[in-house]
């Protein structure tokens, strides 16, 4: 088992820090669409934080924008109480974030040991020179780069099956897969969008286990996810958008009870006035 995830986050100073992640004002338009209008978000450090929303709500442009993917048209950015320009996504890696995909995006014809050495590869120090000459430290970093990554391939549950190929994992290995590598930058925020996209009850289940193992270790998430019945089990924390805005903001009893975000999933009509009635139709949804 994995002894930690934080690999020397103990002597870290900026870990004090109340909030891992800070956004205000962020706002992007494409051409005459505003997918997101004056979103201030703070992700408080060690938690969970939820965010949902019907389809074309602007989750994942948040996402692609935190993470360097797109560039926001305004906002203030903030990670560990640091100002950072999330402008190219292996700069935003390095800085302390790192993301999977709705769209699961692996090295397919790579091993499942090799897509999570290429994730460590953040953190390297040797160099090109180092690599064309195969220093003695180039070889002894590639072997802690080596042993590293099967110590998360065992985290999330794969390791047997570090030398198959990536493609012939089953989707939810996959999935696994995916969080390996992005845990294997040592980030400070895991971003996972639709981490349960495709998965049946059982895999949903391991997943929600695991997800609350790595928060335990002491990383925060970011959950996007359309099972608002898993992301209400998960999350301290839920923020909910609706056609680029922030309609509200809270723990998961506070949201299942608001107005807005039942109206926001009905899509119809007034909204019931019995809470009771109100949160177990959004729960379910």
């Amino acid at each position: 088992m994995l002894e930690s995830l934080n690999s020397g986050a103990a002597t870290d100073p900026a870990l004090s820090a109340r909030f891992t992640l800070s956004v205000t004002g962020v706002s992007k338009s494409f051409g005459g669409l505003q997918a997101l209008k004056n979103i201030d978000l703070n992700i408080a450090q060690g938690t969970i934080h939820g965010l949902i929303g019907p389809n074309g709500a602007g989750k994942t442009t948040f996402f692609n924008i935190i993470t360097g993917l797109y560039t926001a048209d305004a906002g203030e950015f903030r990670l560990l109480d640091k100002p950072y320009k999330p402008s190219e996504v292996h700069e935003v890696a390095r800085a302390g974030i790192a993301r999977t995909f709705q769209n699961i995006r692996l090295f397919k014809e790579m091993s499942v040991l090799e897509n999570v050495m290429v994730g460590r590869h953040v953190r390297t120090h040797s160099g090109l020179i180092g690599a064309i000459f195969r220093t003695s430290s180039f070889k002894r970093e590639e072997h802690d780069i080596k042993l590293r990554a099967h110590a998360l391939l065992d985290y999330v549950g794969i390791e047997r099956f570090a030398q198959f190929k990536a493609k012939n994992l089953s989707y939810g290995d996959q999935r696994r897969l995916e969080i390996a590598r992005a845990l294997a930058t040592d980030p400070h925020l895991l971003a996972l969008d639709e981490p349960a996209a495709g998965m049946n009850a059982t895999e949903k289940l391991e997943l929600k286990e695991l997800i609350q193992q790595i928060r335990r270790d002491g990383k925060t998430v970011l959950l996007i996810e359309h099972d608002v019945k898993l992301v209400m089990g998960l999350c301290k924390t839920i923020t909910v958008l609706d056609y680029g805005t922030k309609i509200a903001e809270g723990s998961p009893s506070e949201v299942q009870k608001n107005a807005r975000v039942i109206e926001a999933y009905l899509g119809s009509g007034p909204v019931k006035t019995d809470p009771k009635s109100q949160s177990n139709t959004s729960a379910t949804e």
